[in-house]
């Protein structure tokens, strides 16, 4: 309701004189890669699977460096958003595991800062012309995230990654959680998308968990611990949709809500080059709502 709500009223303020004009832009930002993508290339989307496929309305990749840090590589997020989400234009966002880190880090950290107006005409680095004046923040409807990985990840911890990848200490779940006020979304809200469907070499996750990320993270709970879906033993809590506490009771951060909990444990953590994995939802979500 809320998304639809949201959507309606962005909508309606579009038929208004100067806004008739505006473009809505659907930005998809990765997680933890290879750093193969091309950055700057916002129609490079080798990440998430072939390019032709619907994923929202005037849908861009941004790439980023995969495996450095977050406060390094958001750069990159930033020019994309002052391109396609500011002056009359309108952004929804998916995103995918770190790339939750990044447009947290990047709200919390600058979206109240004021940002030049773009044209929407990047350059080959990604980078938009000044389209004249300025404003406070990006004009962003809301934000979609599969597999968050905004609260880090146990596999991170322990070391279960490539240690050499800068990337892999912000995800320590300690580092991730202290990056930046997770509570600060700018008022915007995070529909979280966690599955489920881990396997033995996951056992260092707590709870339920997607091979990769554990429910904490990708319920945008704001206190690590194990929890899992309804009726599971052995966990702290049941992971409850919506912006409700788990079950023992921790709070999820401001402007967070589970959106889809998998409970029949049929997603797991990767996109595959294909939009697989919880990234499939998220897609499929995208189409209906980012128009």
């Amino acid at each position: 309701m809320k998304k639809l709500l949201s959507t309606a009223i962005v909508a309606a303020t579009a038929l208004v004189g100067a806004e008739a004009s505006a473009t809505n832009y659907s930005l998809w930002i990765h997680g933890r890669n290879g750093g193969s993508t091309q950055r700057g290339n916002y129609a490079d989307f080798s990440y998430w699977g072939p390019s032709g496929t619907a994923a929202g309305i005037n849908k861009k990749a941004v790439n980023w460096n995969g495996t450095q840090k977050i406060s390094v590589e958001n750069f990159r997020v930033r020019d994309a958003l002052d391109c396609f989400c500011t002056g009359t234009n309108w952004c929804y966002i998916a995103s995918h595991s770190a790339g939750n880190l990044q447009i947290g880090y990047a709200l919390s950290m600058y979206g109240g800062s004021t940002r030049n107006k773009k044209n929407a005409v990047p350059n080959a680095s990604g980078v938009c012309g000044d389209a004249g004046g300025t404003q406070v923040g990006w004009n962003i409807k809301w934000v979609d995230v599969a597999s968050g990985a905004g609260g880090g990840s146990e596999l991170a911890n322990y070391g279960d990654w490539a240690t050499s990848e800068p990337l892999t200490s912000d995800l320590v779940t300690s580092t991730a959680r202290a990056m930046y006020n997770h509570n600060t979304t700018r008022s915007l809200w995070f529909y979280m998308f966690a599955g489920s469907r881990g396997t033995a070499y996951s056992g260092v996750l707590p709870g339920q968990d997607d091979e990769a990320v554990a429910y904490h993270s990708t319920g945008g709970v704001s206190a690590t611990g194990g929890f899992c879906n309804p009726g599971d033993w052995f966990c702290d809590g049941t992971l409850n949709t919506g912006t409700a506490a788990t079950s023992n009771g921790k709070a999820k951060w401001s402007y967070h809500s589970v959106s889809l909990r998998d409970d029949g444990e049929a997603y797991d953590h990767y996109a595959a080059g294909n939009w697989a994995g919880i990234v499939g939802p998220v897609r499929s979500d995208m189409v209906t709502y980012a128009k």
